[in-house]
């Protein structure tokens, strides 16, 4: 017999900061680590205690919402119509995580667009199964020489 999964899409809070932070981190440095191949950024600037005082920030961590089964798995970060981040923990990924965030964020937040970075083949798919599709906008990813690509739906 199959158990109904019980979770909520809620607010983040200040106790979700630790957590938000180790989930961005470490899906940070497994996905694109090999796009970017900054060492410098992924193990020195990259660290849990700094991301985690970065997104205390009341206009940040407002606009974040999280994955929360018991265990926080997952966050979606949203301003206005844009999904700015979508970040699933590595360990719970292939779990529907995404997709319900990003459902969420379709039906209670009318989001409309996003930026997905042009070599993040998986995140490109992903959007697509969700509605999105590839624009002709793009432009470079802030210090970097990689194309961050626009998705509407």
């Amino acid at each position: 017999m199959k158990t109904m999964e019980k979770y909520v899409i809620r607010k983040a809070t200040e106790k979700d900061l630790s957590r938000i932070a180790e989930i961005l981190v470490f899906v940070k440095r497994v996905k694109f680590r090999p796009i970017f191949k900054d060492d410098d950024y992924s193990f020195n600037e990259l660290q849990v205690i700094s991301v985690a005082k970065e997104y205390s920030k009341p206009e940040i961590l407002g606009n974040i919402w999280v994955y929360d089964d018991g265990i926080v798995k997952g966050m979606i970060h949203i301003e206005g119509k844009e999904i700015k981040e979508l970040y699933v923990d590595y360990f719970f990924q292939g779990k529907k995580i995404g997709g319900r965030l990003i459902e969420f964020a379709k039906n209670e937040h009318d989001v409309r667009f996003l930026w997905v970075i042009e070599k993040n083949l998986n995140g490109i798919r992903f959007y697509e199964r969700h509605g999105f599709h590839l624009t002709d906008k793009k432009e470079f990813e802030e210090g970097t020489t990689e194309y961050l690509v626009m998705m509407e739906r």
